[in-house]
Protein backbone atom coordinates (compact mmCIF):
# COMPACT_ATOMS: atom_id res chain seq x y z
CA UNK A 1 0.00 0.00 0.00
CA UNK A 2 1.18 3.51 -0.79
CA UNK A 3 2.70 5.43 2.10
CA UNK A 4 0.34 8.02 3.58
CA UNK A 5 1.68 11.58 3.68
CA UNK A 6 0.09 13.69 6.44
CA UNK A 7 0.64 17.47 6.51
CA UNK A 8 0.58 19.55 9.71
CA UNK A 9 0.75 23.32 9.11
CA UNK A 10 0.35 26.34 11.39
CA UNK A 11 2.15 29.39 12.63
CA UNK A 12 5.57 29.35 14.26
CA UNK A 13 5.17 28.20 17.87
CA UNK A 14 1.62 26.94 17.36
CA UNK A 15 2.38 23.44 18.65
CA UNK A 16 2.87 21.56 15.36
CA UNK A 17 5.74 19.47 16.68
CA UNK A 18 3.73 18.40 19.73
CA UNK A 19 0.83 17.34 17.49
CA UNK A 20 3.19 15.36 15.25
CA UNK A 21 4.83 13.56 18.17
CA UNK A 22 1.53 12.66 19.80
CA UNK A 23 0.13 11.41 16.51
CA UNK A 24 3.21 9.29 15.86
CA UNK A 25 2.99 7.72 19.32
CA UNK A 26 -0.74 7.01 18.98
CA UNK A 27 -0.41 5.38 15.54
CA UNK A 28 1.77 2.51 16.81
CA UNK A 29 2.25 -0.27 15.80
CA UNK A 30 2.19 1.39 12.35
CA UNK A 31 5.61 2.73 11.40
CA UNK A 32 5.75 6.53 11.32
CA UNK A 33 8.44 8.83 9.94
CA UNK A 34 8.58 12.51 10.89
CA UNK A 35 9.90 15.23 8.61
CA UNK A 36 10.11 18.99 9.09
CA UNK A 37 9.80 21.37 6.14
CA UNK A 38 12.15 23.80 7.93
CA UNK A 39 15.01 21.45 7.04
CA UNK A 40 14.58 22.48 3.39
CA UNK A 41 15.68 26.10 3.74
CA UNK A 42 17.94 27.00 0.82
CA UNK A 43 21.68 26.71 1.39
CA UNK A 44 23.67 29.96 1.14
CA UNK A 45 27.30 29.13 1.95
CA UNK A 46 28.54 32.01 -0.20
CA UNK A 47 27.02 34.59 2.14
CA UNK A 48 28.41 35.83 5.43
CA UNK A 49 26.54 35.03 8.64
CA UNK A 50 25.33 38.64 8.88
CA UNK A 51 24.02 38.45 5.32
CA UNK A 52 22.21 35.21 6.03
CA UNK A 53 20.65 36.72 9.14
CA UNK A 54 19.15 39.46 6.99
CA UNK A 55 17.35 37.00 4.69
CA UNK A 56 13.59 36.63 5.02
CA UNK A 57 13.43 33.02 6.16
CA UNK A 58 9.64 33.19 6.56
CA UNK A 59 8.96 33.81 2.85
CA UNK A 60 8.14 30.80 0.63
CA UNK A 61 11.12 31.64 -1.60
CA UNK A 62 13.45 30.73 1.30
CA UNK A 63 12.55 27.05 0.83
CA UNK A 64 13.89 24.54 -1.68
CA UNK A 65 10.43 23.36 -2.76
CA UNK A 66 11.78 21.32 -5.67
CA UNK A 67 13.92 19.11 -3.42
CA UNK A 68 11.13 18.88 -0.85
CA UNK A 69 8.62 17.65 -3.45
CA UNK A 70 11.10 15.09 -4.80
CA UNK A 71 11.58 13.73 -1.30
CA UNK A 72 7.82 13.58 -0.67
CA UNK A 73 7.39 11.60 -3.89
CA UNK A 74 10.15 9.20 -2.93
CA UNK A 75 8.71 8.65 0.54
CA UNK A 76 5.25 8.07 -0.94
CA UNK A 77 6.79 5.30 -3.05
CA UNK A 78 8.26 3.72 0.06
CA UNK A 79 11.83 4.87 -0.62
CA UNK A 80 14.30 6.37 1.84
CA UNK A 81 15.56 9.96 1.47
CA UNK A 82 18.48 11.96 2.82
CA UNK A 83 16.79 14.93 4.49
CA UNK A 84 18.91 18.06 4.94
CA UNK A 85 19.76 19.07 8.50
CA UNK A 86 19.50 22.81 9.03
CA UNK A 87 21.58 24.69 11.61
CA UNK A 88 19.55 27.60 12.99
CA UNK A 89 22.58 29.24 14.59
CA UNK A 90 24.57 29.49 11.34
CA UNK A 91 21.61 29.50 8.90
CA UNK A 92 23.30 26.77 6.87
CA UNK A 93 22.75 23.09 6.15
CA UNK A 94 25.01 20.78 8.11
CA UNK A 95 27.35 18.53 6.11
CA UNK A 96 25.64 15.26 7.07
CA UNK A 97 21.98 14.72 6.11
CA UNK A 98 19.50 12.67 8.11
CA UNK A 99 18.30 9.39 6.62
CA UNK A 100 14.50 9.07 6.64
CA UNK A 101 13.52 5.49 5.97
CA UNK A 102 10.35 3.98 4.49
CA UNK A 103 7.28 4.02 6.75
CA UNK A 104 3.55 3.35 6.70
CA UNK A 105 2.91 7.02 7.48
CA UNK A 106 5.05 10.12 6.96
CA UNK A 107 3.99 13.17 9.00
CA UNK A 108 5.35 16.44 7.65
CA UNK A 109 5.11 19.78 9.42
CA UNK A 110 5.91 23.35 8.43
CA UNK A 111 4.59 26.89 8.66
CA UNK A 112 4.45 27.22 4.86
CA UNK A 113 3.42 23.64 4.13
CA UNK A 114 0.12 24.53 2.44
CA UNK A 115 1.36 27.51 0.40
CA UNK A 116 2.58 25.57 -2.64
CA UNK A 117 -0.02 23.73 -4.74
CA UNK A 118 2.42 20.97 -5.69
CA UNK A 119 3.08 20.22 -2.03
CA UNK A 120 -0.62 20.30 -1.12
CA UNK A 121 -1.36 17.82 -3.92
CA UNK A 122 0.96 15.29 -2.29
CA UNK A 123 -0.67 15.43 1.15
CA UNK A 124 -3.31 12.79 1.87
CA UNK A 125 -4.58 14.64 4.94
CA UNK A 126 -4.01 18.27 5.91
CA UNK A 127 -4.38 19.74 9.41
CA UNK A 128 -3.81 23.34 10.49
CA UNK A 129 -2.71 23.89 14.10
CA UNK A 130 -4.21 27.14 15.37
CA UNK A 131 -3.02 29.04 18.44
CA UNK A 132 -3.19 32.52 19.94
CA UNK A 133 -0.56 34.90 18.50
CA UNK A 134 0.85 35.85 21.91
CA UNK A 135 1.24 32.22 22.91
CA UNK A 136 2.98 31.45 19.62
CA UNK A 137 5.44 34.29 20.13
CA UNK A 138 6.32 33.23 23.68
CA UNK A 139 6.83 29.61 22.61
CA UNK A 140 9.03 30.70 19.70
CA UNK A 141 11.09 32.96 21.95
CA UNK A 142 11.71 30.23 24.52
CA UNK A 143 12.50 27.63 21.84
CA UNK A 144 14.93 29.78 19.84
CA UNK A 145 16.85 30.82 22.95
CA UNK A 146 17.07 27.39 24.59
CA UNK A 147 17.21 25.04 21.59
CA UNK A 148 18.67 27.10 18.77
CA UNK A 149 21.14 29.27 20.64
CA UNK A 150 19.92 32.55 19.22
CA UNK A 151 20.08 35.91 21.05
CA UNK A 152 16.78 37.33 22.30
CA UNK A 153 17.16 40.68 20.50
CA UNK A 154 17.61 38.90 17.18
CA UNK A 155 14.54 36.72 17.77
CA UNK A 156 12.34 39.70 18.61
CA UNK A 157 13.60 41.73 15.64
CA UNK A 158 12.98 38.82 13.26
CA UNK A 159 9.50 38.26 14.67
CA UNK A 160 8.47 41.88 14.16
CA UNK A 161 10.13 42.34 10.76
CA UNK A 162 9.34 39.05 9.02
CA UNK A 163 7.67 36.33 11.13
CA UNK A 164 4.50 38.26 11.98
CA UNK A 165 3.94 39.93 8.57
CA UNK A 166 4.74 36.72 6.68
CA UNK A 167 2.34 34.79 8.93
CA UNK A 168 -0.46 37.20 8.03
CA UNK A 169 0.42 37.18 4.33
CA UNK A 170 1.23 33.52 3.71
CA UNK A 171 0.49 31.22 6.67
CA UNK A 172 -2.91 32.31 7.99
CA UNK A 173 -4.59 32.29 4.54
CA UNK A 174 -3.65 28.62 4.01
CA UNK A 175 -5.96 27.59 6.82
CA UNK A 176 -8.67 27.25 4.17
CA UNK A 177 -6.83 24.28 2.64
CA UNK A 178 -6.94 22.25 5.85
CA UNK A 179 -9.16 19.21 6.22
CA UNK A 180 -9.03 19.62 10.00
CA UNK A 181 -8.38 22.67 12.20
CA UNK A 182 -6.65 21.95 15.53
CA UNK A 183 -7.36 24.81 17.98
CA UNK A 184 -5.06 25.24 21.01
CA UNK A 185 -2.23 23.29 19.44
CA UNK A 186 -0.77 20.20 21.06
CA UNK A 187 -3.06 20.55 24.09
CA UNK A 188 -6.13 19.63 22.04
CA UNK A 189 -6.22 15.89 22.67
CA UNK A 190 -9.69 15.52 21.14
CA UNK A 191 -8.56 16.97 17.80
CA UNK A 192 -5.39 14.87 17.82
CA UNK A 193 -7.43 11.74 18.50
CA UNK A 194 -9.64 12.66 15.54
CA UNK A 195 -6.60 12.99 13.27
CA UNK A 196 -5.23 9.66 14.47
CA UNK A 197 -8.60 8.01 13.82
CA UNK A 198 -8.73 9.43 10.29
CA UNK A 199 -5.22 8.19 9.51
CA UNK A 200 -5.94 4.77 11.02
CA UNK A 201 -9.07 4.41 8.88
CA UNK A 202 -7.00 5.04 5.77
CA UNK A 203 -4.38 2.55 6.89
CA UNK A 204 -7.15 0.00 7.42
CA UNK A 205 -8.60 0.76 4.00
CA UNK A 206 -11.87 2.05 5.46
CA UNK A 207 -11.60 5.58 4.06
Amino acid sequence: MRTLIIGIAGGSGSGKTTVVRRMAAALAPASVAQMDMDAYYRHHPGMTLDERRQLNWDHPDALDIELFVRHLDALARGEAVDKPVYDYATHLRRPEPERIGPADVVIVDGILLFVDAAVRARLDLKAFVDADADERFVRRLRRDVSERGRPMDEIIEQYLNTVKPMHLQFVEPTKRYADVIVPRGGDNIVAIDLLVSMVQQRLDGVA
